[in-house]
């Protein structure tokens, strides 16, 4: 699996949320400034929520654009067993039942779950409790897995 290619899917996943973003505030942006918008009371309150809508749908917008800036410019840090879990760590842990899980530590875009080479790849943020947990943790080292209540062990990080 190359760290390479899971930045490359999380860019595409980021621009198409970016063109629906553009796409709603553009919607919301034409709703506010309709003449049909326009108060004719002042219960009236139409425009004003449309036009609060069209400012948020427009934050989304620069969430995305950051996001997609952000990982192009990301370096992409190579480990080895004597290295730390950080930013753009790739970790592959077994569960206790066996089950292997496999999560890329993003500066942002958490949640986000990829498919690479037909292994689940689940992006986590420094800020999760999941993170929080591995970030400093060395190959080999166990950890409590957040929710599971049962140890996990960390069997590679790229």
């Amino acid at each position: 699996m190359n760290k390479e290619t899971i930045r490359q899917k999380i860019l595409l996943h980021l621009e198409e949320q970016l063109k629906l973003a553009i796409h709603a505030a553009n919607e919301a942006k034409s709703l506010a400034t309709h003449e049909e918008s326009i108060a004719e009371t002042q219960y009236d309150t139409v425009g004003l929520e449309a036009s609060y809508l069209a400012h948020g749908q427009s934050m989304r917008v620069a969430e995305f654009q950051e996001a997609i800036q952000t990982y192009r410019n990301l370096p992409l840090f190579e480990f080895t067993e004597d290295t730390p879990i950080r930013v753009t760590a790739l970790i592959t842990v077994t569960m206790a039942n066996g089950e292997l899980k496999c999560f890329f530590i993003g500066p942002t875009s958490g949640g986000l779950e990829l498919v690479i080479d037909g292994q689940k790849v689940v992006l986590i943020t420094p800020d999760a409790p999941l993170s929080k947990k591995l970030l400093g943790l060395y190959e080999g080292d166990t950890l409590d897995f957040p929710g599971q209540g049962v140890d996990a062990e960390i069997l590679t990080v790229r």
